[in-house]
């Protein structure tokens, strides 16, 4: 038996891809090495690009009931409070973008409730399997576990993370640069005495320092820490409370449990190439970043996104395996410039806010975008497809599911759902937005539409 897809890694990138797969039908799979979910909070920012594909994949009620706003950061100095300030510039919210600011949930919480969602339209994962192994031919790519066995599937997408064991079988190298040469650590905590209305800073004089945050929708803290060069983090009880009474008022005893712990060193990598053959990298497998601005997770999200819509259109609709090929050329060129900007925000140079939520990214070099207005004004193809609403239909509500949405003309053509207009914040013209939110064709009137559809794979 020769599955669809298999997925390898039940992050959120493997899960995210795990439900648009499962909503179009496509037969998936997704293995995962540990014996549970993610236990940890590393991953906790979901911008508001992600708050919109988390919408359309049907989780977002349950994400923003399970998480809060960012708080403020309240720096301390010598047991002190010495000022505040907001995490983020403001971005001011309109028809177009609803959700304008970051919401912090923890990643174990967010795996939760997107395994949740995936069991609910019907797909599985399975523990305790690791891929040790791959071997591909022109039909499909077989896969080898450490208990031996294989399974046949026609596509495998790598999921698995940083140090992606699928990523190395297909001989796929990262380049890439230490982003800070001092090792951080990263914990989730029980604190007492700290209050939680706060990001609570303690800046150490020689760039070092802690900081905790209290964790939305739980009781617990999480711990980030900066440690001096040549330092190795001691990720015990026993550490973490000598950590915290060195950099904090706090005492060792007032750290009451340690829940997770983890270490690393910021670097920024690029995966050499995101496609080889029948085997596609995303997430972290693809892309390692510093986990300042937020944009590890999220950029790891659209990645799913993006190769979701594409894969069900070849194995579902017919479209042509060219369809494919369009991943690797728009999601490597966007995570490169999401790299950059962890990078920057990381070092100073970039303010989180506008820059940080993703809004603006598009496709407009992609060979599926095509403009073929000579003097466009307003949204372009290419563009984010904004929200809005014609005729009392909130367009939003219009583009959710597995479907294309055309707005300006009549669409005549199954798999694609059409509103008579486009809001007038869009500009004059007829709009085709792809099944991920972006415009991939836009006309003066809709001549010439139906070639592109064809192309895509819709007839």
């Amino acid at each position: 038996m020769v599955m669809d897809v298999l997925i390898v890694g039940a992050g959120p990138t493997g899960l995210a891809l795990g439900i648009d797969l499962a909503r179009r039908g496509v037969d998936a799979l997704v293995v995962e090495r540990a014996q549970g979910l993610f236990p940890g909070s590393r991953g906790k920012g979901i911008q508001p690009r992600t708050q919109e594909v988390f919408e359309d994949l049907g989780v977002l009620d349950a994400i923003r009931a399970a998480g809060s706003p960012y708080p403020t950061r309240m720096i301390w100095k010598d047991g002190e409070r010495v000022g505040e300030e907001p995490m983020f510039e403001a971005v001011a919210a309109e028809e177009g973008a609803p959700y304008t600011e970051p919401w912090m949930v923890p990643q174990w919480r967010t795996q939760e409730i997107l395994y949740a969602r995936l069991v609910e339209l019907g797909g599985t994962v399975a523990f305790g399997r690791e891929v040790t192994g791959l071997e591909q031919d022109a039909e499909g790519v077989s896969a080898r576990f450490a208990d031996g066995t294989t399974v046949r599937a026609r596509y495998v997408v790598a999921a698995d993370g940083g140090r992606s064991a699928v990523r190395r079988a297909v001989g796929v190298g990262m380049t890439g640069e230490t982003v800070d040469p001092s090792p951080f650590l990263v914990a989730d905590v029980r604190v007492k005495g700290l209050d939680r209305e706060y990001w609570h800073a303690f800046p150490g004089a020689d760039g070092t320092g802690v900081a905790l945050c209290p964790l939305a929708g739980t009781d617990d803290f999480q711990l980030a820490g900066k440690l001096p060069e040549g330092t190795g983090p001691d990720l015990t009880l026993d550490g973490i409370r000598t950590l915290v009474a060195a950099y904090t008022h706090l005492g060792a005893d007032d750290v009451t449990e340690l829940r997770w712990a983890s270490d690393f060193r910021p670097r920024a990598a690029l995966a050499d190439r995101f496609r080889v053959g029948r085997v596609f990298l995303a997430g972290d497998a693809a892309h390692v970043h510093s986990p300042a601005g937020g944009q590890g997770l999220n950029t790891s999200v659209q990645d799913a996104y993006n190769l979701g819509w594409k894969l069900g259109a070849v194995l579902r609709d017919g479209a042509p395996q060219a369809l494919l090929d369009t991943y690797e050329e728009e999601r490597r060129a966007n995570a490169a410039a999401m790299l950059g900007l962890s990078t920057g925000v990381h070092r100073g140079e970039i303010r989180r806010g506008k820059a940080t939520v993703q809004l603006g990214l598009g496709y407009p070099d992609s060979s599926l975008t095509e403009e073929t207005r000579t003097d466009p004004a307003g949204v372009r193809a290419g563009d984010r497809a904004p929200d809005g609403t014609v005729d009392g239909v909130r367009l939003f509500d219009a583009f959710r599911g597995p479907h294309w949405t055309l707005l300006g003309a009549p669409a005549h053509v199954a798999g694609v759902h059409a509103l008579p207009a486009a809001p007038a914040s869009y500009g004059p013209g007829v709009f085709l937005v792809r099944p991920d939110g972006y415009v991939g064709w836009a006309g003066g009137s809709a001549e010439g539409l139906g070639t592109y559809l064809a192309r895509v794979g819709v007839r």
